[in-house]
């Protein structure tokens, strides 16, 4: 079986590999793209990438007893842990749910409902494959939405003549070219489906059955409400919008979606669980570590291998790739049960952010924060460039306050670019000057209120 990275569109958009093409070392490469530093997280998921490649190609009794490598991250906020995580998902066009572990402590999330991050991803890959599909037949559902709307648009005749077939074409050339979008057709729409809202019962005992689930009745509405259709005028192009998505949901076969969705969930599915040092908790422990015990006990059968029920059937979760992480400031990987630490193999840390890393931030990704804020300017007709120094006092600031506040990494980049930009975003539309130069000196202005004063920074979050 041969997995396809999903297609980059666009101008000069580069040739796209087959990720079984791609080693772990070109996996590296590629979220080298948009992920500074943190070797050696890359090469773990790497690694854990390759190995679902390698297992494919495996004999079916030997690949169902290859399970996966789960990987534990350790490190503070902002170093690039869910980056990593999303972008590897991304670059093996894997359905990916980020949930923080510690949402499943609060009331109404325990027991069960641990179980609603495979229904939740479940979900995400329905709309992945759903995607796809659209874009398959675009083509064909707008050639039928334009037969469709020219129908509507020409009076009724019993028999097609070369004088209609004419008209006909007429009428195309007109609509492609804008000419009938100041008029108005009448065309059947569906009812809505009354709404309707299901709401989870607060405690045990009182709400359906475990095996129960509400969401199949949103599924039953339809049918019992009937597709009722209404006659509505719109104009031209609303009403080609609409016939396009009418003709593409005829288009689509959603048992296939789902067949399809359900596989790549079981087969490539990554969930990133987040926060899971605020559930390290051991037995023996008193008040919110029981709590917390209680909630990795959960947790375990889902990374262990569990069969799920969902809204579109049974989803086994033996072969989803889970990855974990948190900053274990407080507690440490070994504070979490023995049975969940055995299901984590592969641990890495990820370093803080130095000074020249975020300078590499700043310039090096695909995203890096630079064009992007350059990109959002150059729409009023702004053009900004950065000196060498400005980049290196703006890396140097962001250092000096996570020495000295909380350490959020990358994220404090965001808050003092919007603080050195503050001024020509307010002013930009205003502005005669369009070239504008920042160099160290204007970071310096930018930023010399709260250089004075240390009690302003903690307004830089």
């Amino acid at each position: 079986m041969v997995i396809y990275l999903p297609s980059q569109h666009g101008n000069g958009a580069e040739e796209t590999p087959l990720l079984d093409e791609l080693t772990p070392r070109e996996i590296v490469r590629e979220l080298d793209k948009y992920v500074i530093g943190q070797a050696d997280a890359k090469k773990a998921v790497a690694v854990a990438l390759r190995n679902r490649m390698r297992r494919q190609r495996l004999d079916p009794d030997m690949a169902e007893d290859v399970m996966p490598k789960n990987i534990l991250m350790i490190g503070s906020t902002g170093v690039g842990k869910t980056e990593i995580a999303r972008r590897l998902a991304k670059l093996a066009n894997s359905p990916f749910l980020k949930v923080e572990a510690s949402k499943f402590t609060e009331v109404g999330y325990v027991g069960r409902d641990v179980e609603s991050m495979i229904r939740d991803l479940v979900e995400i890959a329905i709309d992945m494959i759903r995607d796809e599909k659209l874009d398959e037949v675009e083509e064909r559902a707008e050639r039928n939405a334009e037969e469709r709307l020219i129908d509507l648009l020409l009076p009724p005749q019993t028999e097609p003549t070369e004088s209609q077939s004419r008209t006909r074409e007429k009428l195309r050339e007109k609509l492609h070219a804008g000419k009938l979008d100041e008029q108005t057709v009448e065309i059947d729409v569906k009812d809505r489906t009354p709404a309707f809202e299901f709401i989870a019962s607060p405690g045990p005992g009182t709400g359906p059955p475990d095996d129960m689930d509400m969401s199949n009745f949103k599924d039953i509405l339809p049918a019992l409400f009937g597709n009722r259709t209404r006659k509505r005028k719109m104009p031209v192009p609303e009403a080609l919008d609409y016939l396009i998505q009418e003709e593409e949901q005829k288009l689509v076969d959603m048992d296939l979606v789902t067949r399809t969705a359900i596989e790549r969930v079981e087969k490539s599915g990554i969930v990133f669980l987040d926060e899971i040092d605020k559930i390290a908790g051991r037995e023996g422990g008193q008040g919110p570590d029981v709590s917390r015990e209680g909630v990795q006990r959960d947790i375990l059968p889902i990374v262990e291998g569990t069969t799920v029920n969902t809204r579109y059937g049974f989803v086994r979760t033996d072969h989803i790739l889970f990855i974990a992480a948190g900053a274990f400031h407080v507690s440490k990987p070994a504070d979490l049960i023995p049975e969940l630490q055995g299901r984590f193999p592969i641990r890495v840390e990820l370093k803080a952010l130095t000074q020249e890393d975020f300078i590499r931030i700043l310039r090096e990704p695909k995203n890096a924060l630079i064009k992007q804020c350059m990109a959002l300017l150059e729409t009023e007709g702004i053009r900004l460039t950065f000196t060498d120094d400005a980049i290196k006092e703006i890396a140097l600031f962001a250092t000096q306050v996570n020495e000295v506040m909380e350490n959020i990494g990358a994220r404090r980049l965001h808050t003092i670019m919007e603080k050195v930009l503050e001024e020509i975003s307010f002013e930009g539309p205003d502005l005669k000057k369009k070239n504008i130069k920042i160099d160290a000196k204007y970071v310096q202005q930018q930023l010399a209120s709260i250089v004075k004063d240390q009690d302003l920074s903690k307004y830089i979050l």
